[in-house]
């Protein structure tokens, strides 16, 4: 869902009057971030409170690349994060999770091993796959019981759109708010619906009934069920026992648009970029009693902050032993006080700009891939900023592009390089990103991708790269080559010691790289079993610098 999805924010057709209402008895946040461009990352940043790099929800495939968790991935969770609904159990509360999960396929990853009592709801979206034959359809579960299959047990008709799933999302929250207030207990309920994700379903009283089309009819849905959970909250008596917090984990899909995907207002691009369209999303947070009614704050807010509010809520302290990014919303909420913060937004490994009040300043640009452009895959249409909406990866870390997003939100308009706002803003960007780099330790990568066969055996995938092209703190070495020298590296967390690895290269010529890579991993102290190659060169020997180590390789040339 965008930024402009909503009538409050400016939608023309006004077709969420629960929404809208909310806002005009709550708070309304126009300058409201999610942690990342795609859904995975914002999901692990809304339950840890943390950048997604932080808790290794990134990928080191390729610069600045977007990933998540389909069905292929072994990523997911770690054990090591601490997620909301485990914290919040310190303090009696009950929780549940209906709709998407989204953080990862794998038993270790489920939700009732991550803090959540109760969850209706699937580990991944409904897009695909659809026929249940090259892969399994996207199950659902009921706590760990699969309980059935998308486009099976519970069908969506791709050609008309019509899809009871956000009503039996509404029911399973409906009920489960009645157990706990029946039961005297505290709880806590993420709310996790998807039926404005292409391919974008509404159930038959709602199809047809927007101005907007399909789209329009799943908005119109997802804002009645907000407003039948908010009107139990009142007619049981305990609304201003309950703070409700409504937003998105990315902006509108513009690649879907117009019929399936939605609206970013005036904002640049949209889901899978780090312009506003992207990352910036409606917010909305509601607490009758508490929360003056019909208020707007100006508050820089992130998902993240609901992490480090909920606990606040709950009489909670964040986790002292780790980087929390998450900023308590309270003072902000209750007093009308402004944090002054930065918002950083990240796309897969790579810091692509920050905002630091009005100012926001591109280090890269890009939307997608020429390749992708030229297929017709576009996440801007028809917004198309000379020297800003880029094909390709381009670099700004010595002078940033930097917008004043109060004058210029859509961001057309990059400051001067010459002009004294100009320098102004950076000398006060600079250091809050100098700091924030310095102080950065990546999590281990969850979300690369393998090997097929490899990732179906549910082993991990460990990437050796050359110099500079890893995040974080790494282990590097120097080796010569045929043609000069070269230099690897690996992160320094990426193995436990006497973790047993395979390296796996797709040639092997005069063993330099091979041997190289076998040297970092006993730095680490793992246990190299074997090394393997597509294609070999036998005639250059490089199989004899790896000593004693087992090598095969597939096809071999002289």
């Amino acid at each position: 869902m965008g930024w402009g999805d909503l009538g409050v924010y400016g939608e023309p057709s006004r077709e969420t009057p629960n929404l809208d209402q909310m806002a005009t008895e709550g708070m309304l946040f126009p300058n409201f971030y999610t942690a990342n461009p795609l859904c995975s990352p914002s999901r692990a940043a809304l339950l840890t409170g943390r950048l997604p790099i932080r808790s290794g929800f990134y990928t080191t495939n390729g610069h600045a690349r977007n990933a998540y968790t389909p069905q292929e991935i072994v990523g997911g969770i770690p054990d090591s994060e601490l997620l909301l609904p485990a914290l919040l159990k310190g303090a009696g509360y009950a929780s549940k999770i209906v709709g998407k999960w989204h953080l990862g396929h794998r038993p270790q990853f489920h939700p009732l091993k991550h803090g959540f009592d109760e969850w209706f709801g699937s580990p991944n979206c409904h897009f695909g796959p659809y026929d249940n034959k090259a892969r399994p359809n996207i199950p659902v579960y009921r706590d760990q019981e699969m309980v059935g299959r998308f486009y099976e047990e519970f069908p969506i008709n791709l050609k008309t759109g019509e899809a009871n799933l956000t009503q039996i999302y509404l029911q399973e929250a409906l009920e489960f708010i009645q157990r706990q207030q029946a039961a005297h207990r505290p709880f806590f309920l993420y709310w996790a619906v998807d039926a404005t994700h292409a391919p974008v379903y509404a159930s038959k009283p709602f199809l047809g009934t927007s101005q907007r089309g399909r789209y329009g009819d799943a908005i119109r849905e997802l804002d009645d069920s907000v407003g039948r959970i908010l009107r139990l909250l009142q007619d049981l008596g305990i609304a201003e026992n309950t703070f409700v917090f409504f937003t998105s984990d990315n902006g509108a899909a513009l690649i879907s648009a117009p019929r399936q995907g939605g609206s970013n207002g005036p904002f640049l691009c949209g889901k899978q970029t780090t312009f506003e369209g992207g990352m910036r999303e409606p917010a909305i947070a509601w607490w009758p009693g508490h929360i003056p009614a019909g208020q707007v704050s100006h508050q820089l807010g992130s998902i993240m902050d609901l992490f480090t509010t909920s606990l606040s809520l709950a009489g909670l302290e964040p986790p002292r032993d780790r980087a929390i990014d998450g900023l308590d919303l309270l003072p902000a909420m209750l007093q009308g006080r402004l944090t002054d913060r930065p918002i950083f937004y990240y796309r897969g490994n790579t810091l692509m700009a920050v905002t630091l009040g009005q100012y926001k300043a591109h280090f890269w640009t890009w939307t997608n891939s020429w390749e992708e452009f030229k297929q017709g895959i576009d996440f801007c249409p028809g917004q198309n900023v000379s020297g800003v909406t880029t094909h390709s990866q381009e670099e700004h870390t010595k002078l940033p592009l930097i917008f004043h997003l109060g004058r210029d939100p859509g961001e057309r308009f990059p400051l001067s390089i010459a002009s004294i706002e100009y320098l102004d803003a950076l000398r006060r960007i600079t250091p809050v990103v100098q700091q924030h780099q310095e102080a950065l330790v990546p999590g281990q990568p969850q979300l690369n991708v393998c090997n097929r066969a490899v990732m179906e055996l549910g082993l991990g995938c460990i990437l050796i790269r050359k110099r500079g092209k890893l995040p974080g703190p790494t282990v590097c070495t120097s080796y010569a080559l045929e043609y000069g020298k070269a230099e690897l590296e690996i992160q320094r967390d990426a193995l436990e010691p006497g973790q047993k690895v395979v390296v796996v290269d797709d040639l092997l010529a005069t063993g330099g790289t091979m041997c190289a890579a076998c040297e970092l991993l006993g730095q680490l102290q793992a246990e190299v079993l074997e090394c393997v190659s597509l294609v070999e060169l036998t005639s250059l020997k490089g199989r004899e610098k790896l000593g004693a180590v087992p090598f095969f390789s597939l096809l071999q040339y002289e």
